[in-house]
């Protein structure tokens, strides 16, 4: 297990999140029962349902009666519906088209390194996409992923990659994305943004920058999204 200060819960919740980052549990499936981990972990139940609850509590695991605890998929995609209008003209939800404009193996930025926890040594593939809703160009993003672990993509033809890209890097890469923190800002968009989001250079565009996470809290991912601001919209509900 990890590190020994930590509180024995703690340590058992982050073996069973390197285990998924393994590969050795999948996502959308059950894990083992808690006979079985009590088990194989030499601990007490209290102690793993404890652990579990960890899990539970921060939307990678659920519980369902009568058939064990599941290991969960996050929705990334929703977090952009919250911030993009993107509903056809019946007011549906879709998923925005996407493509590849570029693709580099490059040395990462300072801030890129850091987001990655990188050595400016070490490489990263950086993806340039498009997002369009309707024709139109929704936003702009920038990607970054360490390409020792996502040297696969660099086989791929730009063409064939799909609309969502974490399904893509789990089934070609075998990088399973877990949990994801993001920050918004606004700023003036450059003259390039300004171009593809059929804006003037200088308007205001939002930007939404992500750090991806695998189950085990490595970073896999750095992007950055930007879109105008005009299209932008926030909704909290309050209770």
């Amino acid at each position: 297990m990890t590190d020994e200060r930590l509180p024995l819960y703690q340590r058992l919740r982050d073996d069973m999140l390197a285990k998924i980052a393994a590969g050795e549990w999948t996502p959308g499936g059950a894990i083992p029962t808690e006979a079985e981990l009590t088990k194989h972990y030499g601990v007490a139940v209290g102690t793993l349902r404890k652990a579990v609850d960890t899990l539970v509590q921060d939307g990678l695991m659920k519980r369902s009666q009568g058939r064990g605890t599941f290991i969960l998929r996050p929705n990334f995609e929703g977090s952009l519906f919250r911030f993009f209008r993107q509903v056809d003209a019946k007011g549906d939800r879709r998923i925005p088209e996407s493509r590849i404009l570029e693709r580099q193996l490059e040395s990462p930025a300072q801030d890129v390194a850091n987001a990655l926890e990188l050595e400016l040594s070490e490489k990263v593939i950086r993806l340039e996409r498009i997002r369009q809703f309707d024709g139109a160009t929704l936003y702009h993003e920038d990607i970054w992923l360490p390409a020792r672990r996502f040297e696969a993509l660099m086989q791929i033809e730009i063409d064939d990659f799909g609309n969502l890209l974490y399904p893509f890097y789990e089934s070609r890469c075998g990088q399973l994305i877990g949990s994801a923190r993001e920050t918004l800002s606004v700023e003036s968009a450059s003259p390039d943004v300004a171009n593809i989001l059929d804006l003037d250079a200088g308007q205001p565009v939002v930007l939404i920058e992500r750090l991806a996470l695998g189950y085990d809290r490595t970073p896999l991912e750095y992007r950055r999204s930007r879109g105008a601001a005009s299209t932008f919209r926030y909704q909290v509900d309050i209770t």
